[in-house]
């Protein structure tokens, strides 16, 4: 395990190099990277930060740079909503600070990224979602971003390494994303004693989203893709390091060894994601976050859209069940290297349903309280939005807007009974 952490750190420095502190203790520091960026700060903070002892340790690190905190607020709530970027936004707008410094975990910082936006550049989200939106708006007006450091709290998003804000309109409970290298905080930071404190709940979901990261971007990015063989070392370090300290986090929420393994993982997640795009999992939990989290839902459809894309990936998805295995998620007896294709994606599938179930996830949509057939329309009708159709092309069987109700429509039907049998397969 220690050889994989290494793995792990050294290409999250290849990833990211001094733009990023990670690790246990990085929290110190926090003043030298913000002291990269300004002097004067607008601190945007999450509500766990005071019972991680990650607040106080900012504030210290950045009083001994001589650096001033001159107002602070609450950031956004789990899963951004848009009303909560728009008041952050009237906040920078009457701080009028240097840089900001976001403390919190992914929704917050995801938010703070939509507010810096929104502040700078003027106009609403509806206004920059989709791709390069930001870039582009940036390039007409000559304007820069307000720089911004992101402390990170929680092991799962990586929305502190990426180029995604992923936002929520709570009148429609749809998620939309700004996709834009502009995005992506200059600097980051991520002390990983602070997902000690991490509940339960917060940690299988963090978890799972930092696999689905991982596999979502190793299945989809095509073979002929240059950085092909580096996203296949990122996905298999983050996947195992994940799955393998994830029943200890749960069962000694204060493992420092098992905390860095799983945050190391999702860090890799952010790499991936980073270099390749999520696709059908993701776009489908954006439509609902009114029943489930958002971790939660792409770990529960990723088995059956792993079946769906089976014959497009057969030896990715064998070196990613091969993890599975490892881990007991597989029957030993299974002798993944000889199945065809389909039984392959089947076999690797029940293995995913196999963790999911170990950690008291549903594996099934009609077990979730509240779903319904109004949640399948959503997912088919996003599934068409322009703003999310990298969703779309990211998949290892790219779908057209018009190829929605034929394939994937049986894929929702069948991770709502469970029944892998229902879903079509591609022409």
């Amino acid at each position: 395990m220690e050889q994989l952490k290494e793995d792990a750190r050294e290409l999250i420095r290849l990833f990211k190099g001094g733009r990023y502190a990670f690790g246990p203790g990085a929290i110190e520091k926090a003043g030298s990277l913000a002291a990269e960026l300004g002097q004067r700060f607008l601190l945007v903070r999450g509500r766990s930060c005071s019972r991680n002892n990650m607040l106080e340790r900012l504030r210290g690190s950045l009083s001994r740079q001589g650096l001033a905190i001159e107002s602070e607020c609450p950031g956004a709530a789990p899963n951004s909503p848009v009303q909560d970027v728009e008041r952050v936004r009237d906040v920078i707008l009457d701080a009028s600070p240097e840089a900001v410094i976001g403390l919190g975990g992914g929704s917050l910082i995801d938010g703070l990224k939509g507010s810096i936006t929104l502040a700078t550049l003027g106009g609403s989200c509806e206004d920059y979602y989709g791709v390069g939106k930001v870039s582009e708006r940036l390039e007409e007006t000559g304007l820069k971003l307000i720089p911004f450091l992101a402390v990170q709290t929680a092991s799962g998003s990586g929305a502190h390494l990426t180029k995604y804000a992923n936002l929520t309109d709570l009148t429609t409970m749809q998620k939309k994303l700004f996709i834009d290298d502009a995005e992506a905080p200059p600097r980051a930071l991520f002390d990983y004693d602070a997902t000690r404190t991490m509940p339960a709940e917060f940690t299988k979901v963090g978890a799972f989203d930092g696999i689905c990261h991982l596999l979502e971007v190793y299945f989809g990015l095509p073979p002929d893709h240059p950085k092909s063989e580096l996203v296949g070392r990122i996905a298999l370090v983050g996947l195992e390091l994940i799955i393998a300290a994830l029943p200890e986090a749960l069962e000694r929420p204060q493992s420092g060894p098992a905390r860095e393994s799983i945050a190391l993982g999702t860090d890799l997640g952010g790499y991936a994601i980073m270099i390749g795009a999520t696709n059908g999992p993701h776009l489908n939990s954006f439509s609902l976050v009114d029943v489930m989290d958002h971790g939660k839902a792409a770990a529960l459809l990723t088995p059956y859209y792993t079946c769906f894309f089976a014959p497009a990936i057969p030896r990715r998805l064998l070196r990613a069940g091969r993890v599975y295995q490892r881990y007991g998620h597989i029957p030993p007896a299974v002798k993944l290297d000889a199945l065809s294709a389909f039984d392959l994606g089947l076999a690797v599938g029940r293995g995913m349903a196999a963790l999911a179930r170990s950690v008291g996830f549903p594996t099934r949509l009609d077990d979730v309280d509240g779903f319904g057939d109004e949640h399948v329309e959503r997912m088919l009708r996003a599934a068409g939005d322009p703003a999310l159709a990298s969703k779309l092309k990211g998949m290892p069987i790219p779908l057209r807007p018009e190829d929605v109700d034929r394939y994937m429509r049986p894929i929702l039907e069948a991770a709502r009974s469970g029944d892998f049998s229902l879903i079509e397969s591609h022409d």
